[in-house]
């Protein structure tokens, strides 16, 4: 299974980060990521076993989750051959990091490696995007937004029929008792 851990969206902040890619759609060709797809990673796993699946899930009941203040309040691209990956940014949040790094070492306290790039908090909106205009990002980013968050989700991702689906295999709200 291909898993990594991930923070989802309600439906009103969904929308929201939808706005902002339906006005870039007007600028720009790619891979537009489907509603169900819009998550923030907190880490990659990669092709995990069932067994060190459950070692995932261990390391998430130890991290627990907290609830977050989420503001969104930027927007912009990773250069790729192909075309780039435009996604929407959030603001520095030592809560977010917090809890990133506290489930990031409980994960490799069970075994797993993980990347080492520095976290770059952002929610992935299309991808193999090509411009076909010159855009200005403050205008598709439209103002800063605000979410919350409790749970953290430990996610698969496949493509059955060649369509990229993330379903969620297991998950840790803020506020629920111990396992």
């Amino acid at each position: 299974m291909r898993l990594f851990l991930a923070v989802n969206f309600d439906d009103a902040t969904k929308q929201r980060i939808l706005a902002v890619q339906r006005r870039l759609r007007e600028a720009a060709q790619g891979d537009f990521s489907r509603p169900e797809n819009l998550h923030l990673t907190l880490a990659f796993l990669g092709e995990v076993s069932a067994q060190r699946a459950a070692a995932a899930r261990r390391a998430m009941d130890r991290t627990g989750a907290v609830p977050l203040s989420l503001t969104f309040d930027q927007i912009g691209s990773f250069r790729r051959d192909g075309g780039d990956i435009w996604w929407v940014g959030l603001a520095e949040n030592p809560a977010l990091l917090r809890l990133r790094q506290e489930l990031c070492g409980n994960l490799i306290a069970e075994g797993f490696h993980l990347e080492e790039r520095r976290f770059s908090p952002h929610i992935t909106i299309a991808r193999r995007v090509r411009l076909s205009q010159e855009v200005d990002c403050g205008a598709i980013l439209g103002a800063p937004f605000e979410a919350s968050a409790d749970t953290v989700s430990l996610m698969r991702s496949e493509r059955p029929n060649g369509v990229l689906t993330y379903t969620e295999q297991y998950s840790v709200c803020a506020g629920r008792d111990e396992p």
